[in-house]
């Protein structure tokens, strides 16, 4: 898997909020900067205990950028930071304190299957898209 080049975005494959999420990020990521892999995958799972992190909880995304993967509220910050536009103009929310930021990030994602829905199996990206997933 290519961790060094690309930043790559785990996310709950059956979340409807997460996959609404991946497709924003690749409407807004003109340069194909980011690749994409559902947290329940084989490779999913194989990023989150090289990097320490639990492979059984769905409650987060997590973003692996180089050496480092960030999980909850710092995934969306490091996004809008990376993609062009005015989007990087939002990177002013880390003035906020982080347990403010994961607070409201955790009632989100504690509530995002009864507000969003959930679909039974993962969803698949388009031909085209295919090679931004891993």
């Amino acid at each position: 898997m290519d961790y060094q080049q690309h930043p790559i975005l785990l996310f709950d494959g059956v979340c409807n909020l997460c996959n609404s999420s991946v497709q924003w990020v690749i409407q807004h990521d003109p340069e194909a900067k980011f690749r994409f892999v559902s947290l329940q995958s084989e490779k999913g799972q194989q990023l989150l205990q090289l990097h320490n992190l639990p492979t059984d909880e769905m409650n987060t995304v997590v973003l692996v950028d180089g050496e480092k993967a960030y999980t909850r509220s710092d995934v969306p910050l490091r996004i809008f930071g990376k993609i062009g536009g005015a989007w990087p103009l939002l990177t002013v929310f880390r003035i906020v304190p982080k347990f403010i930021r994961d607070a409201i990030y955790d009632w989100i994602a504690r509530n995002r299957y009864r507000w969003f829905g959930k679909q039974e199996a993962c969803w698949l990206p388009t031909p085209d898209l295919k090679a931004r997933f891993l």
